[in-house]
């Protein structure tokens, strides 16, 4: 290839350079060439290798090498779905994750939503049920984010009922869109389904339920039968155990036995008392005259 390269004389004002290294190899570093100028790895494809390491470049054969990387060609084959979660392409904000709030949170796991519930004490909770699909939950989510928006107070609890299939079946959600409104010690205060049409439902619920107030006794979050349907289920990692029932408190003036009472196993009779009419004592006061 050199020596062809020296006969045709296709660069004739090209100046080169040699450079040895230790080892007694040569390579090759362009410098100059008329019409346009060369750079130090200009060609970042090719890799130049001397077949003869014990002399110098005059006169030996090369070999030109290709560096090997992806093509544009081979670029475009790839999925767009692993392009996106190699990070070869920005993923764009999905239609729930867009306009979200402080007070908004997108519930990942059962143990999750009871967590959320337990945890937000005397605040007004409000559970969304969506689907990624349902073209009703896409046109209500601006407006819920709206509420969310004007109420800091209340938690937002978004579940996706395409990711928690099964939590949805134990907790009876088969409705999309469906909400469910919890506050402190009562539980669960009310659950609906409503679309952009029927807005007015969840308006009411909101403002009903909204106004500040005092519970007595601990946050409740999840009824009983939920959290045991949720334990029942096999595909969801969540475990409870049922509360221990407490005997009901008996007062204090039937613990007191009356001293004339006597137990129901005891085989003692009681004298039969008999009763007196006022006829009857007017008789025996007669007699004992």
């Amino acid at each position: 290839m050199a020596e062809v390269l020296g006969k045709a004389n296709l660069f004739p004002a090209c100046n080169y350079s040699q450079k040895k290294n230790l080892e007694g190899g040569a390579c090759l570093v362009p410098k100059k060439i008329s019409g346009f100028c060369l750079k130090k790895n200009s060609f970042s494809s090719l890799k130049v290798k001397s077949l003869a390491l014990g002399s110098d470049f005059n006169g030996q054969r090369l070999a030109f090498l290709e560096k090997k990387s992806m093509s544009k060609r081979r670029f475009s084959r790839v999925p767009i779905k692993a392009q996106m979660q190699t990070g070869l392409i920005n993923r764009g904000k999905k239609w729930w994750e867009k306009g979200l709030q402080p007070n908004m949170k997108e519930v990942c796991s059962a143990q999750d939503l009871v967590d959320s519930l337990l945890n937000a004490g005397d605040k007004l909770v409000v559970v969304d049920f969506f689907s990624p699909g349902c073209g009703g939950c896409k046109a209500l989510h601006p407006k819920i984010c709206q509420f969310a928006e004007m109420n800091p107070d209340v938690q937002f609890l978004q579940v996706n009922y395409e990711e928690h299939k099964s939590m949805c079946y134990s907790l009876n959600v088969h409705v999309l869109p469906f909400f469910r409104f919890y506050r402190g010690a009562q539980g669960r205060v009310c659950s609906f389904s409503c679309t952009n049409a029927t807005i007015k439902k969840f308006k009411d619920a909101l403002a009903k339920h909204t106004p500040d107030r005092c519970s007595l006794g601990p946050t409740k979050g999840l009824e009983e039968k939920e959290l045991l349907a949720l334990s029942a289920n096999k595909d969801l990692p969540f475990h409870y155990s049922p509360k221990p029932v407490q005997p009901t408190p008996v007062p204090a003036h039937e613990q007191t036995r009356m001293p004339n009472q006597v137990p129901s196993h005891s085989k003692t009779k009681l004298p039969l008392s008999v009763s007196t009419t006022p006829l009857e004592e007017k008789t025996l006061v007669g007699v004992g005259r």
